[in-house]
Formats: structure tokens, C-alpha cells, sequence
């Protein structure tokens, strides 16, 4: 095994993990050879060519804070991690297109840089929000040794003291904005050009977030700060104001038409519907009732009264439901109470039978509401009241609530619909309880869409004290937060899939309209250290190389940036040769002969490990026709 040097030496063309290439700096140096002097830029010959006025004595507007250059460092630093295919906890390894990233999402987003720069249309994240009586998971580390590691330089033991107390503290500004800074340049660098991210935030950094964001995306990509009712009720001596609302911040990567899609027009009809179990009591001015299968999503009106039944003088009459119906499921929708009245419905029940596909059936916290569809597209709305997801994961989870506040689903389902349309893909750098994951499966359920997700989550140890490292326990887990994650997809993908097999036995064996069960996998990629030279008793070793074939070539996969790295690559020699498409990745190179060599490289591109390659006389034989990657 050689190190890249000898390779170069060697003539042969090497790809690192990560490109080098500052593609602004090549063009001031291309274009404005005036503003790069001495390596650095001279910030007042730049301002004078782009006809800025040139006063030091003026400040300037923008947001200023304690580890700015810190996390600018940060974000251009390589990771010293690759990824490590987890066969075990990956679903459906063979087909899915799905992808679930295990570890720190810095790291995370500077290996998915290589292939998906540019190409994600919709990023939507819930950081940690900075309270003092939280937690931060995500601390990043800073110390001396880091700063010279960042070639941070000219730093007094005072700045260090400083830069160590604002990455540590508890309800630190400096320290979040600094840890936000370089994941949400990354972020920019993943969106597509029509792309789009929401951010979840609450009070404390709300407002720094913007202007952070005003800064990276530019404020003139700013889509909008959507209000949320979160349904909170704080209460006690301290609390002035109660807080029910949390934000979401939305920013496109650059303002056009395709940012954002528009909504079907939705006219809401009667709240407070009734879904009590039989008999309940009526009015004969109600008109008639609705059943509705939250399983089957389907609407049946039932019969007008009986007429014969209700006099002209009797206000109230008991109406016994259809128990053929509640016993498949179905559930009676009424009108609703308005200033203690009851209310009629807008339709008759000709009318409703006729227009019963511009109906929409929502659910909120176990009772139902129907709303109408009008015609044409509305664009989305900034203010938004939907529930949270707690009762959704302990539903899943028997019962058991293992997160704290976590996102419903019916929330990031509109987000995904508003922000990617049904083939494309979604980021979730800050997964928690997998809420996005799950959000996509049902959609897709739903609407027969293929939209593919990515999720990142840290492997952080779960408390002790918590249910959720008491439910890891009990279900031979890993005590951290990501079992969790991939649990929930787990879980959530097969109720997905049974809702789809009873619905479609419903329907027929040969009824051509059965619903496609969605793509309810995901490829598991745990995060490890990557290969690196060690110098012992003066000779060069190297350490950290994973062993596992399959996981250094999807290594390669991620690095080289051509191929997706969702595909599963066809065998063509095992613990050797695989290939996509025209490309072939080899690992244990050594192992292949000259005529193995020849054949694929006169069939497509060829890319080499390095790690587990040796300069033999076979590889230098190719060297014209190959690409070592690193």
C-alpha cells in the first residue's frame, strides 16, 4: 500500500476525497490579478472594482460574532472521516434509494459534497435550539491544538481562553452561530440551483439565524419567516407571555419560479366535526352525515333521513349510525357547533356525491375536519397551525414517548410538497426522531410519488434516565440517538406497507389501480476515521483502513462524484471489481491479473483504491488508463 505522493510520483492521475479547487480564488487570479497580493486579498482593491466606496472609518452592516473564523475554517477543513457500510441496520439494501448517514452531520455533509453538490432541491432542517436548560449535542470541539490545526494563526492564550468558553458555554450566542455557520455554507453548496431550505427555530436565535442566513443565502432569496402554532402552555410566576409559536425561516438558493410550488386552494369548511361512536344524538336541519375510513381514505355519504321518522314539530331525533360501516372502519363526520349552534352542511347530499373529489378530510388530535378544494393553485401561506408529533412516535413506539416535542408529520409532508416535487430529493442533516424520513414514505404513499430522502444523525449517547435508552436496551440497540432514527423508519415503513397490502386486497387481485408499496428503505453508512499515514520506528504505516470491500467502494462512489451512491454496484469480481454502468471501482487491486485489467479498462473508466493498492508492476503497466482515489 503507497501513499498519494508516491502515486503522483509514479504518473499516476489521483483523486482526493475532497477537491482542493477554490474556483473563486482561480478566477480573481484569472481575471483580477490586482486583488490577490502576497496569498491575500486586498479587500479595498476589490471594493474598488466592483465601485464600492472605500472608508475604513465607516462600519458596515452585518452580523459579527466570537468563532466566525473559526467555523469559516471549519467549513473549508477535509473531514478526517469516511463512511462504512452498515449491512445489519440497512433495509432493502439492493433497491432503496434512500440514505442514512450515522455520525457527525459536519462531517457527513462534506462527504455528500462530492456527489450531490448542486443537486438537492429541498433541505429541511430542526437544529438544536439554544436554551440554557437544554443540552447542546452538537458541541464542536475547539482548543489550541485545533486552532493550529485550522492554521488559525497569531491567536494570544486570551482569544483561545475566549474561542474555548464560547464553544462550551451553555446559552451561548457565539457558540451556536459558530456551529450553525460552516453546516449551513455546506447546505448552500448541496442546493440545487431551484432549491430550497426551511430551518426550524424558536425565540432565542430567531433572529440571528436571519441575518446568518441573510448573509449565506443572500436576503434577497429570502422566501418568508412562517409562524407555527406549536400548542404550547407554559404557565407560572416567571412566565410573562406564553408561547405558542415557534418559525421556520425559508430561503431558496436563488429566487425563481421553481422554488417554491403552489398549493391546491383550500377552503375550510366547519371545525369541531364529531367523530362519537353511535348512537349520537342529531337535528333533522343537519341533513345528512359522513363516514370516513382514515385507513382506506375513503368518503361515503349516508342516506337522507328517514323522513317518515321525524316530524315537522320534533327539534331532536336519535339517529342510530351504520354499523356495517363502524365495524370497517369508518368513522361519522357531522357539522359542527358554531356560537353554540349547529350548522348545516354547505352541500346538499346530491351535491356532495357529484363534488366528493374536492373534499379533504384532516385529522387533528384524533378528530376530523373536512375542508373543500377550490379551483386553481394558491402560493403557499406563512402562517400555519399543525400539530406535533408526539403522539405519532409513541403510536409507533407502543405507547412510549422517546422524543421530546418532535415534528409532526403532516408538517413536513406540506414543507416536502411545497419544496420538491414527487421524483426529487430531500436532506434532513439534523434527523432526531426520523420525522422526515417518515414524512417521505407516507407521501409518497399517498400521492404515488418517488421522492428520496438523506438523513444525518449523530450518534450521541442516549441519557440513561431516558425511556429512550430504556427501549434501546430492551431491544438489543445502540444506546444512541440514531437507533432511534432507523427504528422509527423501520417501524413506520412497514405500517406503510401493510396499510397498502389491505387497501389493495380491498380492490381485487386483478384490479389494475393498486397502490405500488413506496420505496420504505434505506442504505445505513455508519461514520469512521479514514485511512491515514503513521510514522513508527521510521517506517511509513498506514492505519484505520476499513477491510470491508463493499464499503470501500461505495468510498470511492461518494469520492469519485459520477456515479449515485444509492446504486448498488453489480459484482463483477468479488472483494474486487464492481461496476455502474461504464464505470468499474476496484479495492485489492493487487488481486487482479493483467487480462482482468485490460478487459475492463478497454470496457469504461477505471478508479483504483489507493488505500489497498501497491505499485506492482501490473498497475504500472495501466497507469495511463486508471485513476487512483483516495
Amino acid at each position: 500500500m503507497n501513499n498519494k505522493d508516491q502515486f503522483k510520483k509514479a504518473g499516476f492521475s489521483v483523486i482526493n476525497s475532497e477537491s482542493s479547487e477554490n474556483k473563486l480564488l482561480d478566477f480573481l487570479k484569472e481575471n483580477y490579478p490586482s486583488v490577490i497580493m502576497d496569498n491575500e486579498i486586498d479587500l479595498n482593491e476589490l471594493k474598488a472594482i466592483v465601485g464600492l466606496p472605500i472608508d475604513n472609518k465607516v462600519n458596515g452592516y452585518g452580523l459579527n460574532f466570537v468563532g466566525r473564523n473559526v467555523a469559516r475554517a471549519k467549513y473549508k477543513q477535509e473531514t478526517e472521516k469516511e463512511l462504512k457500510l452498515n449491512t445489519e441496520l440497512s433495509k432493502n439494501l439492493d433497491t432503496t434509494q434512500n440514505l442514512v448517514l450515522k455520525g457527525d452531520n459536519l462531517d457527513s455533509l462534506k462527504i455528500l459534497k462530492n456527489h450531490y453538490m448542486g443537486k438537492i432541491k429541498c433541505i429541511y432542517i430542526d437544529p438544536p435550539y439554544n436554551t440554557v436548560n437544554d443540552e447542546f449535542v452538537y458541541r464542536d470541539k475547539f482548543d489550541q491544538e485545533e486552532a493550529e490545526v485550522l492554521g488559525l494563526a497569531n491567536l494570544s492564550e486570551a482569544d483561545i481562553k475566549r474561542l474555548e468558553f464560547s464553544f462550551g458555554s451553555k446559552k451561548s450566542h457565539n457558540g451556536w452561530l459558530s456551529f450553525m455557520y460552516p453546516r449551513l455554507l455546506l447546505a448552500k453548496d448541496l442546493l440545487s440551483k431551484d432549491g430550497v431550505i426551511f430551518i426550524s427555530i424558536d425565540d432565542n436565535e430567531q433572529a440571528n439565524l436571519k441575518l446568518l442566513c441573510d448573509e449565506i443565502f443572500g436576503e434577497e432569496n429570502f422566501l418568508s419567516l412562517m409562524v407555527i402554532i406549536t400548542g404550547a402552555n407554559q404557565s407560572g410566576e416567571g412566565v410573562r407571555i406564553q408561547k405558542n409559536t415557534e418559525y421556520c425561516l425559508a430561503y431558496s438558493k436563488t429566487i425563481n419560479s421553481k422554488c417554491i410550488n403552489r398549493v391546491d386552494k383550500v377552503e375550510e369548511s366547519y371545525r369541531n366535526l364529531n367523530d362519537a361512536p353511535t348512537p349520537f344524538e342529531t337535528r333533522k336541519d343537519m341533513g345528512y352525515s359522513i363516514y370516513y375510513n382514515p385507513i382506506t381514505k375513503e368518503l361515503i355519504p349516508l342516506h337522507d333521513y328517514d323522513k317518515e321518522r321525524i316530524s315537522t314539530n320534533d327539534a331532536n331525533q336519535v339517529y342510530t349510525d351504520d354499523t356495517s360501516l363502524i365495524n370497517r372502519g369508518f368513522i361519522p363526520i357531522r357539522p359542527g357547533m358554531r356560537n353554540n349552534k349547529l350548522h348545516r352542511w354547505r352541500w346538499n347530499i346530491d351535491t356532495f356525491k357529484n363534488r366528493i373529489d374536492e373534499i379533504v378530510v384532516f385529522e387533528n388530535d384524533g378528530e376530523y375536519q373536512v375542508k373543500f378544494k377550490q379551483k386553481g393553485l394558491n402560493p403557499p401561506k406563512s402562517y400555519h397551525n399543525y400539530g406535533g408529533g408526539t403522539s405519532e412516535v409513541k403510536n409507533l413506539f407502543d405507547g412510549i414517548k422517546l422524543f421530546d416535542y418532535p415534528k409532526g408529520l403532516d408538517y413536513i409532508k406540506y414543507l416536502a410538497s411545497i419544496g420538491c416535487k414527487d421524483d426529487e430529493i430531500i436532506l434532513d442533516f439534523f434527523a432526531g426522531s426520523g420525522t422526515t424520513g417518515h414524512a417521505i414514505m407516507q407521501l409518497n404513499a399517498e400521492d404515488g410519488g418517488n421522492r428520496k430522502f438523506i438523513l444525518c444523525q449523530i450518534d450521541d449517547p442516549l441519557e440513561k434516565n431516558k425511556p429512550a435508552y430504556k427501549f434501546c436496551k430492551d431491544n438489543n440497540l445502540p444506546t444512541v440517538i440514531s437507533s432511534i432514527t432507523i427504528e422509527r423508519l423501520n417501524r413506520a415503513g412497514k405500517n406503510i406497507a401493510k396499510e397498502i397490502e389491505e387497501e389493495n386486497k380491498k380492490k381485487g387481485m386483478f384490479n389494475e389501480s393498486k397502490k405500488p408499496v413506496p420505496d420504505i428503505g434505506y442504505k445505513v453508512f455508519d461514520s469512521v476515521m479514514a485511512p491515514k499515514l503513521m510514522l513508527e520506528d521510521k517506517q511509513i504505516t498506514i492505519d484505520n483502513v476499513c477491510t470491508d470491500s463493499l464499503s470501500r467502494i461505495y468510498n470511492m462512489i461518494f469520492s469519485v462524484g459520477i456515479d449515485e451512491p444509492t446504486q448498488t454496484p453489480e459484482v463483477i469480481a468479488e472483494n474486487s471489481i464492481y461496476k455502474i454502468g461504464e464505470n468499474y471501482y476496484i479495492t485489492n487491486s493487487e488481486n487482479i491479473s493483467n487480462d482482468e485489467f485490460s478487459n475492463i479498462i478497454n470496457n469504461g473508466k477505471v478508479f483504483i483504491d489507493g488505500w489497498t493498492a501497491s505499485l506492482n508492476a501490473t498497475l504500472q503497466h495501466y497507469k495511463e488508463d486508471v485513476k487512483i482515489v483516495f
